[in-house]
């Protein structure tokens, strides 16, 4: 098995925690969570940071089966529309921002 994690690493905005989980809740997790063929889908937010790493207030974990079943779903419609809807995620809601996608193996 295989997961995928999309770092969003940056600074929010001030006071706008509560209204980015509630846009991620209405546009864009009913979109990660139709990256089939997933095993699971994680929205973690930031709650405790290194304080000499990268603020990361933001990370989407996906599971998949294989890479053949990553592949499909990063070629679905819900994940082109999903990232189409990510500047207006970092435009209302970050200061900066840098996203990182990497892949890790289980064990």
């Amino acid at each position: 098995m295989l997961t995928k994690y999309a770092f969003f690493a940056g600074t929010l905005k001030p006071d706008c925690e509560v209204e980015m989980k509630a846009f991620i809740d209405e546009k864009l997790a009913p979109l990660w969570m139709q990256f089939k063929p997933s095993k699971e889908v994680h929205i973690l937010y930031g709650f405790e940071q290194e304080p000499k790493g990268p603020t990361i207030p933001l990370v989407l974990a996906v599971t998949y089966e294989d890479e053949e079943a990553m592949a499909q779903a990063m070629e679905s419609k819900a994940r082109y529309e999903a990232r189409d809807i990510l500047p207006e995620l970092y435009e209302r809601f970050f200061e900066e921002i840098n996203l990182w996608h990497y892949v890790f193996k289980h064990g």
